[in-house]
Formats: structure tokens, sequence, C-alpha cells
């Protein structure tokens, strides 16, 4: 029977995940998450934990940009990393997105912080972990969300097209030996957010080097510059 948590889990990856969904580990997630959900607010909303998936396709992936843990503070976790909601104040580690975004490429800075139209290119905003306790950073980590996204980063590496992975920070380029770099990219530096990101982020170029990787692959370029709302 499928748990709760797997019924959220949008078809088109049901199928690639199916073996990952009837594991032990999963169904122990899924209990937790409920737990959680009883006892106190978890983010983001449960119909919007898997909104990264929702919105690209597993053919669709052309970027997959990883994050560590959603949001933690009222209103801004909606299932994409790094993003959050059109009316919410923008996070420090996205407004530092945004200032290396103007360095690098010239792009204007947007009146908000939703990532959607990156997704809809093909941009997989996946966190590691998908779940956390309202203003309790990291609180839903080492309890299976790291096997299952881990699960997804193998998936989009078996596909046959070229992908450009994005590994922002020690956490996420542990990650690497996941991705087969004789057919996929990776573009890592240091993470942005302020603890970090003068210390190699600012400066790295990102968006201009997943752009050239890939035209190298023979696909068009991304438009990173989002529309104000």
């Amino acid at each position: 029977m499928a748990t709760s948590l797997a019924s959220h889990v949008p078809d088109a990856w049901r199928m690639v995940l199916d073996d990952e969904l009837t594991q032990p580990y999963f169904a122990q997630l899924d209990a937790f998450v409920a737990a959680e959900r009883a006892a106190y607010t978890v983010f983001p909303p449960q119909e919007d934990v898997f909104n990264a998936l929702r919105l690209v396709a597993p053919e669709q992936v052309r970027v997959l940009l990883l994050g560590q843990d959603p949001y933690h503070d009222n209103g801004q976790a909606h299932g994409l990393a790094f993003s959050v909601r059109p009316g919410i104040k923008t996070p420090p580690s996205l407004a530092n997105i945004f200032a290396e975004l103007k360095s690098d490429l010239g792009c204007r800075i947007p009146n908000n912080g939703y990532l959607v139209p990156w997704a809809e290119q093909g941009v997989l905003l996946l966190n590691a972990v998908l779940t956390v306790r309202a203003h309790q950073p990291n609180s839903h980590k080492n309890h299976g969300w790291e096997r299952f996204s881990d699960a997804v980063i193998r998936a989009v590496n078996r596909w046959p097209e070229p992908v450009v992975f994005v590994l922002w920070g020690g956490y996420a380029q542990k990650k690497a030996p996941l991705v087969d770099t004789s057919r996929h990219m990776i573009v890592q530096s240091a993470h942005p957010s302020p603890l970090s990101a003068r210390n190699g982020f600012f400066g790295s170029q990102p968006f201009s080097k997943i752009n050239a990787a890939l035209r190298s692959a023979g696909t068009p370029k991304m438009n990173w510059q989002l529309p104000d709302l």
C-alpha cells in the first residue's frame, strides 16, 4: 500500500523511484513526518513537499541544483530549493545568488524570490531534506530524506541526456560521486549563504558556466532573468 508521502510523488517520478518508495526506510520516514505534522508545524505544507519533482519530469531535467534543507520560517518553503513564495522577503542566501547572477550575467535583481520560472526551463531545485520543523533548521535530517534525494540524483544520473549538476558548499559536493562525469557536468563552488559566500561563491560565475555546459551539450542555454511580480 502506498504511504501518504509516496502518494504525493508525481507519477512520472514514481515510475523511476518505485523501488525506493517501497523500502522500509521510506515507510519509517512517512511515519516520522506524519508524527511531526501531528505535533508541530512542518514546512512546506504536505501538498508542496514534492513540488520540485512536480514541475520537472525526469526527462525534462537539464540542471539539478541541490539545496540542503527547506526554509524554516513562516510562508517561505514551497518545495523548491532556495525559492520562496511571491510576497515573501528574499532570504540572505537567495539574495547572494541574485547578486552573483547580476555580476555574472548582468541579470536585474527581481522583486521576488520565486524560482518557478527556472524550474519551468528544466532546473530541478532539489533539497537533500524535503521537510523541516518550523523555526528549527535541520530538524528533519537523518530520518531518510537524504536516501530519497540520493535516489533522485541517481535517477537523473542514469538519464541518457547530459545534465548539469550544481553543487554549492561542502554538503552538496559530497554528492559528486553519484554523478557520472563522463556524461554529465558538475559546477561547484562555495555555498551562497552569508557565512561562506565571500569565500568562493562570489565571483564563481556559476550561471555562465551552466550555460556554457548546456551549449557544449547541444542544448539551449537557460534564461536566468526572473520577472518582477
